[in-house]
């Protein structure tokens, strides 16, 4: 690809999705949209982003964002995150939300599902403790594609392998062929729609709880602030938001602070104390000894 057509495309996937690549990513570039290529009959590269330069060539472009926003995902990932939601967020939002008994809950950037799909199967097992709440899981992509099969439920062998307790697999799945399908019950549970955080966030309401893990590593130091600012806006003043275990706030966002004891969770500024000391579950959602999975005990 000639450095024209790379730094087309590098400014034309900021604008449309903030992803921000550096110089050194054209290998990237190449194994994702080679396949985009060929699928809409050009020979190369160098070809695609003449085609994509066209100002009707609109399809084009959603697909090359497509293809390269299209991020790996399993269940209960890094399985500290979902620790904390079971030990510290879910019991405090519980005894704060006692009243209304209502939480609203959005997985940003949810790929293929299995993030909220993870968080619904807890909450399942919770049943007894959220007997007349109305709970909202809002799962979010930029994605189409992602979502579809989302919605679908549907993962192959590998997929719920990776990370989903065998009890779960048991209980909330059941084999379709080579597939698995995640109960009808957990898929009820979630709401999925296509929604790029770079668009006006007004429309989805307040938040009690946001995930937006392994996002913010993909955006330059600007947009990570426009983000975190839109989604200070959403969150409800208690409540927490949930960044991968990489991602910083350190000289990007004020609105934040960190919760003492807990990697990765967030609150809004001057929450961060209150929310370290809310109560904390007795019988914690626990990693197996060796196994890397998670279990309910």
């Amino acid at each position: 690809m000639t450095p024209g057509g790379y730094e087309y495309l590098r400014g034309m996937l900021h604008e449309k999705s903030g992803l921000a690549l550096t110089g050194d990513k054209q290998y990237l570039i190449e194994s994702r949209l080679i396949p985009v290529a060929r699928r809409h009959g050009h020979a190369g590269l160098d070809e695609l982003v003449r085609a994509a330069r066209n100002p009707g060539s609109e399809a084009l472009r959603a697909d090359i964002v497509e293809a390269m926003t299209t991020n790996e995902t399993f269940f209960f990932r890094d399985k500290t995150p979902f620790e904390h939601f079971d030990n510290l967020i879910l019991p405090a939002l519980l005894k704060a939300r006692s009243n209304r008994r209502r939480l609203r809950i959005w997985c940003a950037a949810a790929s293929t599902g299995q993030e909220p799909y993870s968080l619904a199967m807890m909450l399942d097992q919770n049943a007894h403790k959220l007997a007349g709440w109305n709970i909202e899981i809002l799962a979010t992509d930029i994605s189409i594609e992602v979502l579809e099969k989302a919605k679908a439920g549907l993962y192959t062998q590998f997929e719920v392998q990776r990370g989903l307790p065998i009890n779960y697999l048991m209980k909330y799945f059941k084999q379709v062929g080579d597939m698995w399908q995640i109960a009808p019950t957990i898929r009820q549970k979630v709401k999925f729609a296509p929604f790029n955080l770079l668009a006006d966030y007004a429309a989805l309401g307040s938040f009690d709880v946001v995930f937006c893990r392994n996002v913010l590593i993909y955006f330059d130091t600007e947009t990570k602030r426009d983000v975190l600012a839109r989604m200070a806006g959403s969150l409800a003043p208690d409540g927490y938001l949930l960044l991968g275990a990489a991602e910083t706030m350190l000289g990007v966002s004020e609105r934040f602070e960190g919760v003492a004891g807990y990697r990765g969770v967030h609150a809004l500024k001057g929450q961060g104390d209150q929310a370290a000391a809310a109560p904390a579950r007795q019988q914690p959602f626990q990693a197996e000894a060796g196994a890397g999975r998670l279990r309910a005990v």
